[in-house]
């Protein structure tokens, strides 16, 4: 009898420990749910921005609503000048043709960059799915177009090929979809779409290629009651077939951004400056103006591997992921500026990815003398990131207190650096002649400190 009610015990105990491990349809509860680690130690990812806008590759990401939403005049020009008067948005997806689109040749091209995860837009807000769906008949990539499961052709290549995780972008809303307008007209009192539409499209998306990242979006025109967001991460932190890897943004609806979800992305491109109380990530694009290919870029309008990379660090140090973006061309090209871009922020990691990965936030995050130095830490070592190679033949760290056996070396150098307190505090670090050629890398140059008191 002892030993079955002791059974009947540790039954009830698991069963009662499950229950309180289930998060509930609320805020409080989802967002009482850890990241899960990889997320945190991962620093940078991959953005693509793929889809039948890719095709007129004009303005941006956002041309079928600029053309025949907003009526921006560009656009609309853009359109009487080289199509037919009766030309539609759909006609464009039977030139979305992707006969150059090579999986395996962008999952080696991600693993390349140093990315540690993807993130692939497999819907943007004009409503094409780049998947194989039995949730939009025709307007996909199977039925028309590439006549192929673009996501599910990347999926097997990234997992195959690398070990990157692969996660997915997934737009809540469409601009023109008719239940959504329904919707829309009602104040959103009835939810039609979400039902129809983009629930069924986000659990087929997860039980089908299971990804690592749910990045919502096109959430902000209606609340998250009417998108039933906290029944989605319910479902899908509890039940779907990713529970205990799959990370979220903060795109559920109005007023969730940078207050509810699993890592923050605020607004695009956000880059705080300072260190944040939670994970954040900045969604930005080496394209200054778009997230999808654009024609007619010059090269000023892409970032320079400088200002990629002090955007890098700087995110970094403030406690941040980097989710950079690409945008192919329609036939599945990746151009050579951002293909070099990639490689370099490759050949960057290689040398410094000691002073990225799996780092944390340190005391602080700017030098207290020279600003353009980031730090960030790991176990016991500091990380002073230069953007700046020193002009003179010392580099004055205002910020670190070091101690009789502190140690200066360079990520990527052999000889370790001389150095002294300063006389107001911090150190100064001996700077001796370097050949371009004896370099480690090209761009930011780390020093790693170690034994300091602070």
């Amino acid at each position: 009898m002892a030993a079955l009610i002791k059974f009947c015990f540790v039954v009830c105990f698991l069963v009662l420990h499950v229950q309180c491990d289930r998060y509930e349809p609320n805020w409080p509860s989802i967002d009482s749910r850890p990241l899960p680690s990889w997320y945190d130690e991962a620093k940078l990812g991959i953005f693509i921005h793929w889809g039948v806008f890719s095709v007129p590759s004009f303005s941006s990401e956002w041309f079928w609503w600029t053309w025949q939403g907003q009526h921006l005049p560009a656009v609309v020009d853009f359109m009487k000048q080289n199509y037919r008067p009766d030309f539609t948005y759909a006609d464009f997806a039977s030139q979305f043709t992707a006969e150059f689109y090579d999986p395996l040749r962008w999952a080696e091209l991600f693993a390349g960059s140093g990315a540690k995860y993807v993130v692939f837009v497999s819907k943007h807000h004009e409503g094409f799915c780049n998947w194989a769906t039995n949730v939009s008949f025709n307007w996909n990539s199977v039925a028309c177009g590439p006549k192929r499961d673009i996501v599910g052709e990347l999926a097997d290549a990234i997992r195959s090929r690398t070990k990157l995780h692969f996660g997915l972008y997934h737009s809540l809303f469409e601009w023109f979809h008719p239940l959504y307008l329904q919707d829309k007209a009602r104040n959103f009192s009835t939810r039609n779409f979400v039902t129809d539409k983009t629930m069924p499209e986000l659990k087929e998306l997860i039980n089908t290629y299971k990804p690592d990242v749910i990045w919502s979006d096109g959430d902000w025109e209606a609340p998250d009651t009417y998108w039933q967001s906290t029944d989605f991460l319910a479902w899908l932190y509890n039940d779907s077939p990713v529970k205990d890897t799959v990370v979220t943004n903060d795109r559920w609806g109005i007023g969730t951004a940078c207050h509810h979800g699993g890592f923050y992305t605020c607004s695009d491109r956000y880059n705080p400056g300072t260190l944040q109380k939670h994970k954040f990530e900045n969604a930005m694009t080496i394209d200054h103006y778009s997230w999808g290919y654009r024609r007619n870029a010059r090269l000023s309008d892409f970032l320079t591997m400088e200002e990629l990379i002090s955007t890098f660090v700087e995110t970094v140090s403030c406690g941040g992921n980097m989710l950079m973006n690409v945008g192919p061309t329609k036939e599945g090209t990746i151009i050579p500026i951002f293909e070099e871009r990639l490689q370099n922020m490759g050949l960057w990691l290689n040398v410094n990815g000691e002073a990225i990965y799996s780092t944390r936030p340190w005391a602080h995050q700017n030098d207290t003398v020279t600003k353009d130095i980031w730090y960030t830490s790991k176990k016991d070592n500091v990380y002073a990131i230069v953007l700046s190679w020193p002009t003179e033949d010392t580099l004055v760290l205002g910020a670190p207190t070091p101690s009789e056996s502190t140690t200066v070396s360079l990520l990527g150098y052999q000889s370790k650096f001389t150095w002294k307190k300063g006389s107001t505090g911090g150190m100064q670090i001996d700077i001796p002649p370097i050949s371009i050629n004896n370099m480690p890398c090209k761009w930011a140059w780390v020093f790693k400190l170690t034994g300091l008191t602070y």
